[in-house]
């Protein structure tokens, strides 16, 4: 393969500025561009060593710097690489960057570091949609996870799952195969634990998707309520910020606030929302439609109610709005004397909590409540965990030939059709890891992500 470069670190003036070099041609690409300063061939580094020197532009040195030599295969794509460090200016690195491409470099697609370890069996498609993930994590839980998968446990129970599965159709084909031979049969018992134990595999993977996407992916959540019951103040408080106006004035969001927030295991998504109620305000009538059609997308509904007045026309048309949502009722303004009912919120949501947003009290109970409605609370990063649609449509179509084949068991049909379900579960499960994965998926994958990575 050609030799690539392309820069890893961030775009952005910095302390550090990293050029990577990966390729049969690596160490003769810079050789050209770095001299170190005992006037040593980095050709001649063993792997695993650096030399300090300078970085050279038509025939001039530019920076100083650090040339890291990696060889083959023990490197992070499996090829020759060289890093060379530079000082961080967004112009140094892109200067040393083009020598590297004017000496017989070319620039690095995206993600193409990352792809040259898969298909040279440095790592399997689990881990490097996991060095994605780890990448963009925006809390402890989201980057654990994903150093979890990284290092081989989702990896670690597929192939198990795998492996147990091509075992028995190994002996299944035999047996069908040689019948004249003297092959042990499998018994029903033994296919069937096999089988048993393979679907509980992968409905616990299932089982902990969403939960695992809102720790991994973070969660859209709407904000959404009347006019003045203290939505914005809410947000304000999950931020840290004044990202949202405040006032008395019923109707001051008019149009969508969003921003990011940490919360306990989760990120959110937070959108504050304009207040529901009918208005012949041409503006703020389209901050009230987009509030709605907020509610209809978001995966978790905060809906906010007055808990110093009684429930009102436009509260009970937030309830019917949030019917079938993950849903928590927020009951603010408990500062003041309580006169909500609440028997209609208690069969509504999924949790109903008491705070007030301008004193800052009961937060932490929300917090509670959003990471029980979301499953969250209880999220181990260490397990096992599906971390993208691709994974979980792998897994689900696994799943369902598994239960193919289990059935096929139970009506007695011929051990062909059993072995059959059980190679279309097989082959889901190695699309699952990448050791069945078409070029064009494979290409999709890195697609997405950064270039230098």
């Amino acid at each position: 393969m050609s030799t690539i470069a392309a820069i890893s670190t961030a775009q952005a003036a910095g302390g550090i500025g990293i050029v990577r070099i990966s390729g049969e041609n690596a160490l003769s690409v810079a050789n050209q561009i770095f001299k170190t300063v005992s006037d040593i061939d980095l050709k001649t580094l063993s792997g695993y060593r650096a030399a300090f020197g300078h970085v050279i532009f038509d025939g001039k040195p530019i920076d100083e710097g650090i040339a890291t030599v990696f060889r083959a295969p023990k490197s992070y794509t499996g090829e020759d690489v060289v890093e060379i460090s530079c000082h961080g200016g967004l112009y140094i690195t892109k200067q040393v960057l083009r020598a590297a491409l004017q000496n017989g470099a070319r620039p690095a697609e995206a993600g193409e570091f990352t792809k040259r370890a898969f298909l040279n069996g440095k790592l399997d498609l689990t881990k490097a949609e996991a060095v994605m993930q780890l990448i963009s994590a925006q809390g402890a839980q989201s980057s654990a996870a994903a150093l979890g998968v990284l290092e081989g446990s989702l990896s670690r129970e597929i192939t198990t799952v795998s492996n147990r599965l091509k075992s028995v159709c190994a002996a299944l084909a035999a047996w069908v195969d040689y019948p004249d031979e003297e092959i042990d049969d499998l018994s029903d018992d033994s296919i069937r634990d096999v089988l048993n134990r393979s679907i509980a595999v992968l409905q616990n993977l299932l089982s902990r998707f969403d939960s695992g996407q809102a720790v991994l992916a973070g969660v859209d959540t709407a904000i959404v309520g009347k006019p003045n019951v203290g939505k914005s103040t809410l947000m304000n408080r999950f931020v840290g910020a004044e990202k949202s106006i405040v006032t008395d004035i019923a109707g001051t969001t008019r149009d969508i606030v969003e921003e990011t927030a940490t919360v306990g295991n989760v990120v959110l998504r937070l959108s504050d929302t304009a207040g529901l109620r009918e208005t012949g305000d041409a503006v703020e009538k389209i901050g009230v439609a987009r509030a709605r059609k907020k509610v209809e997308n978001a995966v978790l509904v905060l809906a906010v109610f007055d808990g110093s007045a009684p429930l009102t026309a436009e509260d009970r048309d937030l309830i019917a709005l949030c019917n079938g949502k993950k849903s928590v009722a927020v009951v603010n303004k408990t500062d003041k004397v309580c006169t909500i009912e609440p028997e209609l919120l208690d069969t509504a949501f999924n949790k109903v909590v008491y705070i007030s947003a301008k004193e800052n009290q009961g937060i932490d109970a929300l917090e509670s409540a959003i990471e029980e409605t979301l499953g969250t609370a209880d999220f181990d990063p260490s397990a096992a965990t599906l971390m993208n649609e691709r994974q979980f449509a792998c897994c689900t179509a696994a799943l369902d030939s598994l239960s193919e084949a289990k059935n096929a068991l139970e009506i007695g049909l011929t051990r062909d059709a059993i072995e059959v379900s059980m190679d279309a579960a097989i082959e889901h499960l190695d699309v699952l890891t990448g050791e069945r994965a078409t070029e064009s998926v494979v290409n999709e994958i890195f697609s997405q992500f950064c270039v230098g990575k």
